[in-house]
């Protein structure tokens, strides 16, 4: 594995890959890297010639109060963790390359950032898809894979893909749940034993939403009482929303009739997490 670090050096080496016509495959990260991460680098290599991953903790997409000089950071496991599942080029571009000194450009995805985290996290998908695109522009990849996790960031990011023409492939991977369903994130490194016993009510909320509409349920507002029931077990979670939208455009919904999803954010100890499921 090569670790990058200048954009010249990634430019070049997109060039030089598509010459050779070989197929780049993405994995774009924000580093202390789980196992949620590395299934990521496993779909790309699947779809792909050559994988790069990227490790840029994006100082734009934190609002004021958040954890952006707390955020975990760990390069040296990052690149051995990279280089065993078989990365061939990791990318740590500095901040100061990714934002060149007097930057004015953003770039805006209007409708699907209105509701969910949108209002609750002003400017932070602002942040996201300015730097996907910046990252998208000077590697030029033809795959992207992330994680369904961040369920609206990844239909924002297909979205501006598709708005801006931009011929990459964008694939979503499905969570990846620890043994007792607590989705994998980073930010789990902040969790005590007790915090976390609080947190997995996100994810028995969401399964219970599922299997209420496997068994045949389609009426919103009783799903939502239902996962409602189920987070007010857990004493310390402060719920910032729980809704359930279109799975493509994100819009609230009366009846489930088509694909739909259920994704909840809340709070433990102002530790913010976040979680989703699909319901079909």
């Amino acid at each position: 594995m090569k670790i990058i670090h200048s954009i010249s050096e990634i430019q070049q080496l997109s060039r030089d890959l598509a010459q050779e016509g070989k197929r780049i495959g993405f994995v774009p990260t924000m580093g202390f890297l789980h196992e949620g991460h590395l299934s990521l680098v496993n779909v790309a290599k699947q779809h792909s010639d050559v994988v790069v991953m990227s490790i840029f903790v994006n100082p734009t997409q934190f609002g004021p109060n958040e954890d952006y000089d707390s955020y975990p950071r760990d390069a040296e496991r990052d690149q051995k963790l990279a280089a065993e599942r078989g990365v061939d080029y990791l990318w740590m571009p500095e901040v100061s390359q990714m934002y060149p000194k007097g930057e004015q450009t953003k770039v805006v995805v209007t409708e699907l950032t209105r509701g969910l985290c949108g209002p609750f996290r002003p400017g932070h998908f602002m942040g996201v898809t300015t730097i996907v695109a910046k990252l998208f522009s000077a590697l030029q990849p033809q795959i992207a894979v992330f994680g369904e996790k961040d369920y609206q960031q990844l239909q924002v990011i297909r979205r501006m893909a598709k708005d801006l023409l931009m011929p990459i492939e964008i694939i979503g991977v499905p969570t990846l749940r620890d043994e007792d369903g607590l989705a994998k994130s980073s930010r789990n490194v902040y969790l005590n034993e007790e915090e976390r016993k609080q947190v997995l009510y996100i994810s028995q909320a969401i399964k219970a939403v599922q299997q209420a509409v496997k068994k045949g349920e389609k009426q919103v507002q009783k799903l939502l009482s239902l996962g409602k029931d189920i987070l007010a077990q857990a004493p310390d979670l402060q719920l910032e929303y729980l809704e359930i939208v279109d799975a493509e455009n994100l819009q609230k919904l009366e009846v489930i009739q088509r694909p739909a999803r259920v994704l909840i954010a809340a709070y433990v100890n102002h530790k913010r997490f976040i979680d989703n499921g699909a319901l079909t």
